[in-house]
């Protein structure tokens, strides 16, 4: 054999074949690590809690279940993969999916209500769901009706419609940052 050969394979021996083994396990790290920090940034939600003491009022409203997809909020994509709303008089505009109307990024706790009747930052508690925050509104959305967003499909489809009594506590009475 010549000599460059073997000093070659010598050279990929003890340099660059390492790199290349290490290769797909880098670029495992990385992914996971990328989709764990992804994930966690849903998760630094603080808290929606009314402040202690804060007068509330009980109200029967018609609850349903809604989560991102293009079924619940009304969008598709089209064939350049854009995602544009996909019915009613701003059809075929840009949309940009997973923020509310309040221009929040939409989690568990968001609830879309009308706003004319419990504008943004009106915190309910719904039995069931938990407490929330109004951040959203939607076409089909008016007087007594909320809806009440679930991270999946399923979920949204399995809270189903509900009248249910809910306490609400008026827009402006959360202490920032209390939690309590």
């Amino acid at each position: 054999m010549p000599e460059s050969l073997t000093r070659g394979r010598a050279v990929i021996k003890m340099g660059r074949d390492r790199p290349m083994r290490n290769t797909p396990r880098l670029a495992l790290l990385l992914a996971i690590l990328l989709n764990t920090g992804c994930a966690l940034r849903d998760l630094r939600w603080e808290p929606i809690r009314p402040l202690r003491g804060a007068t509330y009022r009980d109200v029967v409203l018609e609850a349903t279940g809604y989560c991102a997809c293009g079924d619940c909020c009304n969008w598709r994509r089209t064939w350049l993969g854009r995602t544009v709303i996909a019915e009613g008089r701003y059809s075929g505009f840009p949309k940009k999916v997973g923020y509310t109307a309040s221009g929040t990024r939409a989690h568990p706790g968001t609830i879309a209500a009308d706003t004319s009747r419990f504008p943004f930052g009106t915190i309910l508690y719904v039995p069931g769901y938990g407490y929330g925050r109004v951040e959203d509104r939607g076409a089909d959305i008016k007087g007594d009706r909320i809806d009440l967003y679930f991270l999946n499909h399923r979920t949204a489809l399995k809270w189903g419609r509900v009248r249910i009594r809910v306490r609400v506590w008026p827009a402006g009475s959360r202490r920032a940052g209390s939690g309590s």
